[in-house]
């Protein structure tokens, strides 16, 4: 495992986060004269993070609908995992295997005792076992860095802020925003769509160049960076053919995957939460044939 400074990575996540939901206080606390806004918005970005730090293993697997398996049901699965956390010197964690035919894979827990993976049946059907173990390699080093974690967390507060900013979109139609008291219902009106798209920015700037990490990690562990090159090339057109509904849930789970689950136009390029899967390939070809990749 190489450094990529991860621990500063996750601070200015979550203090661009907790900064969004404390700006979002403090303009209802101005908007009303009361200061308590701010101290209730504190709080729900603690009980948020506690939240989603305690059940990070359960929230992806829940959006996925996946169900645990077993070595006799899953054994290439198993046979692969147990050998490549046997090669970093880490816990095996849980597996799991999501009954849709989009192909997809991602990993979710608070730290690695308290890991799991999921495949999805369509990803199994569709990668040889060799591009398989590329895939589970990169999902692997996600545990083993502890983005998990963080991404799982991030999620949680980026859908409260969304839910916040829906909710202060409705006050500001029906009955808010009343210039007399000196508010301005189109500055709420912004607010209430910009935070969510905020929480986003904050959030996917820093889930995509831990996207490129886990392939180089992932890579390294394996030994096979042109294994995990060709399993994105097969989820780049298999995505494409069986994606997902971007229903809320699995936007907030969305940037946990391997590959982007939605249709191309459902997410611009701007709002994908993975780095183009061009770049990603050409980085690992560039890996596999001895030349520097640019850390930027």
């Amino acid at each position: 495992m190489h450094n990529h400074f991860n621990g500063l990575k996750t601070a200015a996540l979550f203090g661009g986060l907790w900064a969004i939901l404390l700006g979002i206080g403090y303009f209802i606390a101005v908007r009303t004269g009361s200061s308590v806004f701010i101290l209730l918005f504190a709080l729900i970005a603690v009980g948020t993070s506690a939240y989603g730090y305690w059940n990070s293993d359960k929230l992806a697997i829940k959006a996925m609908h996946a169900y645990p398996v077993t070595e006799a049901q899953a054994p290439a699965m198993y046979r692969i995992v147990r050998e490549l956390s046997t090669r970093a010197g880490k816990p095996m964690p849980r597996l799991f295997v999501s009954p849709t035919q989009a192909p997809n894979a991602f990993a979710t827990g608070r730290n690695p005792e308290n890991a799991a993976v999921c495949c999805t049946e369509g990803i199994l059907g569709l990668l040889d076992e060799r591009e398989l173990r590329g895939v589970l390699g990169h999902e692997l080093m996600h545990v083993y860095n502890r983005d998990i974690l963080t991404a799982s967390v991030a999620g949680a507060i980026a859908g409260v802020i969304s839910t916040i900013g829906q909710f202060l979109s409705f006050g500001m139609i029906f009955g808010g925003g009343d210039r007399r008291d000196g508010g301005n219902p189109l500055a709420g009106l912004a607010l209430a769509i910009l935070a969510p798209i905020a929480a986003m920015f904050v959030q996917m700037a820093i889930s995509r160049t831990r996207e490129y990490d886990a392939d180089e990690d992932g890579a390294s562990l394996t030994g096979d960076p042109l294994a995990l090159a060709s399993a994105l090339r097969k989820l780049e057109s298999g995505t494409a053919r069986a994606p997902l509904a971007p229903s809320r849930q699995l936007v907030n789970a969305s940037h946990m995957m391997i590959a982007n689950p939605f249709r191309a136009q459902d997410v611009s390029r701007l709002m994908a939460t993975h780095p183009p899967m061009a770049e990603r390939i050409a980085r690992l070809e560039q890996m596999a044939y001895g030349h520097r990749i640019d850390p930027s």
